[in-house]
């Protein structure tokens, strides 16, 4: 599966487009970083990956996913992946029903969908931790329920919003490691924006400048 841009390109309802024309091509398994200033609209441009496009801002161009178009698609048609700085864990929710709700609906039975939680429970290194409340989990273990919970959804490609910018400098390298191990072992093309050059490097792909304008 891979994840193509031709000539993405977001406006706001007046005025100048955000950048200009996008295009690009992320493999299976490898992560693209998208860099630029503040402002910019890298954010933006994930939300018109995913979707989420808000609203006053139009696209135009296209996005693909394994060779099919999936622009005019509904964000929960897309099966495109989105993890963010803040790890957003429902509150109400334990550690595992949390994971559980990124489960497909394909997965049936109770005994099925417990085992594949806990199944990833342990690869996140959170075996045991299936009824903890998640205010009670560590930054990183907040990061690594989350995006384990992103995966579990299986992702036909996946968007990481500046992924690590909120964990102390201890745990970002750990989060990194484990982030894009997951995405290389899964086969999931990876898009990524950050200010962070470290990120950049350790995910190892290409980067692409984000900035100017397209012309109006």
């Amino acid at each position: 599966m891979s994840l193509d841009l031709d000539a993405l390109c977001i406006r706001p309802a007046t005025g100048a487009a955000l950048f200009r024309p996008l295009t690009l091509h992320v493999p299976p398994g490898e992560v693209v970083t998208v860099m630029g200033p503040s402002g910019v609209g890298k954010s933006t441009l994930l939300d018109a990956i995913g979707g989420h496009l808000a609203h006053g801002f139009r696209a135009s161009g296209r996005v693909r996913l394994n060779g099919r178009d999936v622009t005019g698609l509904p964000a929960e048609a897309r099966r495109i992946g989105l993890m963010f700085q803040d790890a957003l864990l429902f509150p109400h929710l334990s550690v595992g029903d949390n994971l559980a709700f990124g489960l497909p609906p394909g997965l049936r039975g109770r005994a099925n969908r417990r085992a594949a939680v806990e199944a990833a429970l342990a690869q996140a290194g959170l075996a045991g931790l299936y009824a903890r409340d998640p205010a009670t989990l560590s930054g990183g273990q907040r990061a690594r329920a989350a995006l384990m919970r992103t995966l579990l959804a299986e992702p036909a490609a996946l968007l990481l919003d500046e992924p690590f910018s909120n964990l102390d400098a201890g745990l970002r390298q750990e989060m990194r490691d484990f982030t894009f191990g997951h995405v290389t072992a899964r086969g999931v093309p990876a898009l990524m924006v950050t200010h962070d050059p470290e990120d950049a490097a350790a995910a190892g792909g290409p980067v692409v400048a984000l900035k100017g304008y397209c012309p109006p």
